[in-house]
């Protein structure tokens, strides 16, 4: 857990679970895998179960954690968290029990704003109607490429308050995108030794595109070589549009 996150969109993060495993070119440089990798060597508990060489690595096998399942609840002040920076909650290898416990701490701490990513967004789209959603919940798919954009159509199903999209590492354009039911769109350039270059028409795109549908953009890096290398400024502007907190959405 982290109170003060690095993250541009969110102010801390919470780990029930950690561990992955790869499903699409949007996980080629995770930087959770990477981080794993470096926890483990570093002795930290929560990161000593190894996953499938082919799709994980070392310290990143998916494993719960009922032991953080306490931790919001000792934050004092309100927060925006984002939920398993280092996971998937809807990994398949996550029971659905311990995912309605989460969701379970989420409704009891109502003073917190969650957000929920995921790319599993099939099995997200098939147990929805077995969880309860309260209003605090917000919930989003991540969209790399056009060849993933039936993760909306899955998200659009899910009756949480706020709909996102995490179009972050942006790895092509989403020309025919559909932000009909959609809350919120976050996109980015990925960052590290091995970044793949973003191409500004695919950001203006999509900008534009949240434009016509009045849906909040933020813009959170261009990315390369570090996270802040290539700086936020699109068209000589900061984007930092978000959802108004505890608001209901149609």
């Amino acid at each position: 857990m982290a109170n003060n996150s690095t993250i541009e969109w969110t102010e801390a993060t919470w780990n029930p679970t950690t561990g992955c495993d790869r499903v699409s070119v949007g996980c080629d440089n995770c930087y959770a895998l990477t981080l794993a990798k470096r926890l483990k060597a570093m002795g930290a508990e929560k990161y000593q179960n190894d996953g499938d060489p082919r799709t994980s690595g070392p310290g990143f096998g998916v494993t719960v954690h009922p032991q953080a399942l306490s931790i919001p609840f000792s934050w004092r002040q309100p927060r925006l968290v984002s939920v398993n920076s280092m996971s998937d909650l809807f990994h398949a290898r996550v029971p659905l029990d311990f995912v309605r416990q989460v969701f379970a701490v989420m409704a009891a701490t109502p003073q917190h704003t969650y957000q929920v990513l995921t790319k599993r967004a099939a099995r997200l789209q098939k147990v929805a109607d077995q969880l309860d959603w309260p209003d605090n919940v917000w919930m989003g798919v991540s969209v790399e490429n056009s060849e993933v954009l039936d993760r909306i159509d899955d998200l659009r199903h899910v009756p949480a308050t706020v709909r996102f999209l995490s179009c972050e590492p942006l790895l092509g354009p989403l020309d025919d995108i559909d932000l009909d039911g959609i809350h919120w769109v976050i996109a980015g350039g990925e960052s590290g030794s091995g970044h793949r270059p973003l191409d500004p028409d695919w950001v203006i795109h999509l900008r534009n595109a949240c434009q016509e549908a009045r849906v909040p953009f933020f813009f959170k890096q261009w990315g390369g070589r570090t996270p802040k290398a290539g700086g936020r400024t699109l068209e000589g502007l900061i984007w930092d549009e978000m959802p108004v907190r505890g608001l209901a959405t149609a």
